[in-house]
């Protein structure tokens, strides 16, 4: 693909892991059989989107770099069956069926219907070496002993703790890879099974969107979404600058009143009124608390915008998102 080849050399000068098979697989599929959209922010070391939802939610495929790292710590061999969670749009897939051969599986398991069936979509037309599959949430839990063991488990998108019936499919030796912890940052660790125990290997700190779209797609003021930003940041904030116990205790305690809130608030958009915008439940508490709270929004927005690492960009450009839903190697 053109343009590909000079991106890979650019992110093995940077230091990116990128072995013979994961630049094979890279230069053989793609990427846009899995999108609609321009190419060259992906061939720019960046994030590319492959979809936007009906609820106007952007899903994106990951930048080719976090795509290199992520494979490097998969260590897949041919043969092997490799269960990913949330399909990135199908190029993850279409990557690892070059890399296992054809007696390699992949099963994609995307719990939102859109991506799912613009992922079967992209993955029907794609020439796959071995069995390609892709099947909703409930498919996890219909899966028996008798199925055939996962070797390899990736997960796509922040997630604070793995479900039990993906454990179980994971089999001796075999390893989970993926994104734990909140919304706002997680350490991109390998859960690796011996016996009955997990044994984890904390790769370092990423920011990824969240596992669940649904989560993405709520709104900014839902009181459950800002509970979990706020709880995220200050465990984040408090590990790098001193904050006083009591700013710790009343911040605690604006996370336990947003979760106390009922779930039907009414969302706000461009449309509502300036009445309606300062009724709204919880514009009314943040404000109750604004003496000792706003001197710590900047810093709060500081840990909501970052910076997305591009080492495989052929130039210094620099690219901010805010939010935290792009995959980031710091």
């Amino acid at each position: 693909m053109e343009g590909i080849s000079d991106l890979l050399v650019r992110l093995r000068d940077s230091g990116v892991p990128l072995n013979d098979s994961i630049a094979d697989a890279m230069q053989s599929v793609d990427i846009g059989e899995f999108t609609d959209f321009d190419t060259s922010l992906f061939l720019r070391d960046r994030p590319i989107p492959f979809l936007s939802t009906d609820n106007g939610t952007t899903k994106t495929i990951s930048a080719p770099h976090m795509i290199a790292t992520l494979l490097h710590h998969l260590e897949v061999l041919e043969g092997h069956h490799v269960l990913v969670l949330g399909s990135k749009g199908g190029y993850l897939a279409a990557l690892l069926d070059s890399m296992l051969g054809p007696a390699g599986a992949v099963t994609v398991v995307e719990p939102h219907p859109e991506v799912r069936l613009h992922t079967n979509d992209r993955l029907d037309i794609f020439e796959s070496m071995g069995e390609v599959r892709v099947m909703p949430i409930e498919y996890l839990e219909a899966l028996g002993e008798d199925s055939r063991p996962v070797d390899r488990v990736l997960v796509t998108g922040a997630i604070r703790e793995l479900l039990p019936d993906v454990e179980n499919l994971v089999g001796e030796g075999g390893f989970v890879l993926g994104p734990f912890g909140g919304p706002v940052h997680q350490r991109l660790l390998k859960r690796e099974r011996q016996g009955d125990e997990w044994l984890d290997t904390d790769l370092g700190g990423v920011v990824f969107g969240p596992m669940d779209l649904g989560e993405a797609e709520r709104s900014p003021l839902d009181p459950q979404n800002l509970a979990e930003h706020l709880e995220d940041i200050i465990e984040l904030v408090c590990e790098i600058i001193d904050i006083e116990d009591d700013t710790v205790r009343r911040i605690e305690g604006l996370i336990s009143s947003l979760r106390e809130l009922p779930q039907d608030i009414p969302n706000l958009d461009e449309e509502s009124t300036e009445d309606e915008i300062m009724e709204h439940p919880v514009i009314e508490l943040l404000l109750m608390e604004m003496d000792w709270l706003g001197p710590m929004w900047p810093i709060f927005g500081d840990f909501l915008s970052v910076e997305i690492a591009s080492p495989g960009s052929p130039g210094d450009d620099e690219f901010e998102m805010s939010g935290g839903h792009e995959d980031l190697v710091p």
